[in-house]
């Protein structure tokens, strides 16, 4: 019996070995220094911040934890400071990663413009070391970020953050990074599907361009030439195919229908076209999660209407018992109506028939009084007629 349970217990531990070998066999994945900021999840919470002080902090939030970067390897997350440009008509956003005592890292730019027709526009840029070429992403947002209308009104002042190596905010704490696999299924919670998120092949603003040129920061890539986006990853454009080719959506929650949306975005030639593809995509990506939560619906509806119709069954059966309880008592109370009246007429019959003989006895006894009168008459005028 000893051995059978050591036996027992051996078996145990091996399944349980094993079982992690197989855990991390599927979580070993090829990850990439793109992979620990998504810049969905910037765009996202660029629309939902209301100034650019208020845009880096999100950044920095250590309860939000929005980036996973650790460019200088000391095993916390880099600090992300937002730096402000302008020319003309075009605002240019730069996030920087603060990894050394005057050392930062471009990581992506945030153009804001507007086009020939005065409408405000938003393109967030990977940068070409950390993203590869031309990685662009244009959201559309579902309704008009409060930073963008702060950029252009009359409250508008310019924003460079303050903040360097070994100064930072009071709300701020470093925060150990998480595994790629873990911080990909972090993120969603965080990004607003409400707005559309395009993949554009080129920039629209070249003034952007050439603010971006002129005051880039690339510490880090000078300092590791060989760690370039290309060297990292061999023919692949950017982080966009790299996702593309690993199998990995842009965004951990996002279905494969939407999925298909970006591609078809990504891949075609034209802007008009693009648009037009992409929305149609996305709308039909839409449409089967809203048949999805439709069906939710509907079950939850069909639950629903089954315990109104139990509930109007019960009182449906109550509201006939309590007819039939009425009718009961309407029937007990006209039944006992009848009776009262029957037994009025037959006491009226009674009485009637009582009175019809009292007055029969009556005129009897009166006939025999005035019987006895007459005789009495009679027999006094026969005295008489003698005397």
């Amino acid at each position: 019996m000893k051995n059978l349970i050591h036996i027992l217990i051996i078996a145990l531990f091996t399944s349980q070995s094993i079982f992690a070998q197989d855990v991390t066999t599927v979580e070993a994945k090829s990850n990439d220094i793109s992979d620990n900021l998504n810049l969905e999840l910037v765009a996202s919470i660029f629309g939902e911040s209301e100034d650019l002080e208020d845009f880096e902090h999100r950044l920095n939030d250590p309860e939000l934890r929005i980036s996973n970067l650790d460019l200088n390897r000391d095993g916390y997350v880099d600090y992300l400071r937002v730096v402000e440009n302008s020319e003309s008509q075009t605002i240019l956003i730069t996030i920087q990663a603060v990894i050394g005592q005057d050392l930062y890292q471009d990581v992506a730019t945030i153009d804001v413009a507007k086009d020939n027709n005065g409408k405000s526009y938003v393109q967030v840029v990977g940068d070409v070391y950390m993203y590869g070429q031309d990685y662009i992403i244009e959201p559309v947002y579902v309704y008009s970020p409060p930073v963008v209308l702060y950029l252009w009104g009359p409250r508008y002042r310019r924003w460079y953050s303050p903040y360097y190596w070994n100064y930072y905010p009071s709300y701020y704490h470093p925060w150990h990074p998480y595994t790629c696999h873990v911080y990909r299924h972090h993120i969603h919670v965080h990004i607003n599907y409400n707005n559309r998120y395009y993949y554009q092949k080129s920039r629209r603003s070249r003034t952007a361009a050439h603010i971006h040129n002129t005051y880039r920061r690339n510490d880090y890539g000078r300092s590791y030439p060989d760690r370039t986006f290309t060297a990292r990853n061999s023919g692949v454009r950017n982080t966009y195919e790299l996702n593309r080719n690993r199998g990995i959506s842009q965004a951990s929650s996002r279905t494969r229908s939407e999925e298909r949306a970006v591609n078809s975005s990504y891949s075609s030639g034209s802007r008009a076209s693009t648009s037009n593809r992409s929305y149609s995509s996305s709308h039909s990506s839409r449409a089967s999660i809203a048949r999805s939560s439709t069906s939710s619906g509907q079950v939850r509806h069909t639950i629903k209407s089954t315990h109104v119709r139990y509930q109007s069954q019960g009182s449906s059966t109550q509201s006939r018992k309590s007819n039939s309880g009425i009718s009961r008592n309407a029937s007990s109370r006209s039944n006992s109506q009848g009776l009262r009246e029957s037994r009025s007429k037959q006491s009226s019959r009674s009485s009637g028939r009582n009175s019809v003989s009292s007055r029969s006895k009556s005129s009897n006894s009166e006939g025999k009084s005035s019987n006895i009168r007459k005789s009495g008459g009679s027999k006094s005028s026969e005295r008489n007629r003698r005397r």
